[in-house]
C-alpha cells in the first residue's frame, strides 16, 4: 500500500515554514533550514517567487520591491532541497512563480498552494499538469471559494477526488492573529463539505492553537519557523517557533494522541476490575419472610454488582419470595418464583 503523504512521523504531518524569515539572506536561510531539519518536522517548507512576476510594479511598487529583496535564486533553492533530502526531510515550497514549477518538480512531494492563490487558477491548472498531491491553503476565502477551487482541481484531474491527493488548511492570512481568529471549528466544516484531509496553518503565537488543532483531529500542522524572535523586525518571526519549541510541540502531541485514544468504546484494562465494584445490583433493602410478594418498597440498588443486575430491577418486582432474605444480601433468581408465579430460576 502507497505512504500516505498526509501522515507524519508524530501523527499529524509537521511542515516548518521557514518562508520569508531569511529576508533575502540565503546563509540566514541555510541557517533556518539546517535548524528546521534538526528539530525532527517532516517537511521544511520555502516560498519560491520573483518581484516581478508575483506584484506588479506599477499597481504596487512598495510590494513588489519587498518581494525582490527577499527573492533566493534556483540554485540556491536547490541546495535547500538537497540538504533536506540528504537528512531524511521533505522540502516543500509555496511556488509563487509558474516558471519555477518545472524545476522545482523533481523536489517535491506534493505542492504546496498558499492562501493568496486558491483564486489563481492559471497557477492551480499549472500545478495539477504535474499529477501530484497538492495541500491547498484557505485563508482571505469563503467557504463557496474554497469547494469552487476544490471542484476546479477536481475537474482538472479526477486524482484530486481522493483524500491522499488533495487536502486543506483552515488559515487566517494575518500576523499575528488573536485566538477567537483562529476559527479551528472550519476544519470541521471543510472536512463535512468535501471528503478530504484538513489541517490547520497557524499565525498566532505560540503553539496553544496547534495543540488544540490536533486533538480537534487536524492531520497537518503547518507553523513559521525561526532560530530566535528577539530583535527581529519582519512580522513572521512574531508567530514563528523556534526549534526548542518544535520539539517540546511534538512531545504534546504525543500526549494528546495518547489522551484521544482509538475511538472504539469499550472497557479498558485499567477499568475492568471495578465493572463489578463500581455498578449496582438488587438489593433487599429490608428484611423480608419467604411468601412475600415483592414491591419497590422491599428492594434498592447497591454496589457492588453481585447477583441480580440493576438493570433487571423491574424484573423482581411482583415475584414472591421462597426463601427468607435479609436486607442488603444478595439475591439469586432461584430465591423467586419464575414470572409466571411458579418455582424456579430465570437463568
Amino acid at each position: 500500500m502507497p505512504r500516505n503523504i498526509w501522515q507524519g512521523k508524530n501523527g499529524p504531518l509537521l511542515i516548518a515554514e521557514i518562508g520569508g524569515n531569511h529576508e533575502g539572506d540565503f546563509a540566514y536561510a541555510e541557517r533556518l533550514n539546517r535548524l528546521a531539519i534538526g528539530a525532527g518536522v517532516d517537511y521544511v517548507k520555502h516560498q519560491l517567487y520573483r518581484g516581478d512576476t508575483l506584484v506588479s510594479r506599477l499597481e504596487d511598487p512598495t510590494r513588489n520591491q519587498h518581494f525582490m529583496r527577499f527573492e533566493l535564486l534556483e540554485e540556491q533553492h536547490k541546495t535547500l532541497a538537497a540538504m533536506c533530502r540528504e537528512n531524511g526531510v521533505g522540502y516543500l515550497a509555496s511556488v509563487w512563480d509558474m516558471n519555477f514549477i518545472d524545476w522545482i518538480d523533481e523536489y517535491m512531494d506534493f505542492f504546496k498552494v498558499g492562501s493568496g492563490d486558491l483564486t489563481a487558477y492559471p497557477v492551480l491548472k499549472k500545478l495539477a499538469s504535474k499529477g501530484k498531491p497538492i495541500l491547498l491553503s484557505s485563508g482571505l476565502s469563503t467557504l463557496d471559494e474554497v469547494l469552487e477551487a476544490v471542484a476546479y482541481l477536481q475537474s482538472l484531474d479526477s486524482r484530486y477526488r481522493e483524500p491522499e491527493n488533495l487536502a486543506l488548511l483552515q488559515c487566517t492570512a494575518m500576523y499575528p492573529i488573536v485566538a477567537a481568529d483562529a476559527n479551528l471549528s472550519v476544519m470541521n466544516t471543510l472536512r463535512e463539505k468535501t471528503g478530504l484531509p484538513v489541517g490547520y496553518s497557524d499565525h498566532t503565537e505560540g503553539m496553544y492553537a496547534l495543540e488544540v488543532a490536533v486533538a480537534m483531529g487536524a492531520q497537518i500542522l503547518e507553523f513559521h519557523f525561526t532560530d530566535d524572535r528577539e530583535g527581529k523586525v519582519f512580522r513572521d518571526h512574531k508567530v514563528s517557533l523556534t526549534a526548542d519549541e518544535v520539539r517540546d510541540l511534538q512531545k504534546r502531541i504525543t500526549r494528546i494522541r495518547e489522551l484521544q485514544g482509538d475511538s472504539v468504546k469499550r472497557p479498558l484494562d485499567s477499568e475492568k476490575e471495578h465493572r463489578i465494584s463500581f455498578r449496582r445490583a438488587v438489593y433487599p433493602i429490608v428484611d423480608i419472610p419467604a411468601g412475600t410478594v415483592i414491591t419497590e418498597e422491599h428492594l434498592t440498588v447497591l454496589r457492588p454488582n453481585h447477583g441480580i443486575d440493576a438493570r433487571e430491577y423491574n424484573q423482581v418486582l411482583n415475584r414472591q419470595t421462597l426463601v427468607d432474605l435479609k436486607a442488603h444480601q444478595r439475591l439469586e433468581w432461584s430465591y423467586f418464583t419464575d414470572e409466571n408465579g411458579k418455582d424456579g430460576n430465570l437463568g
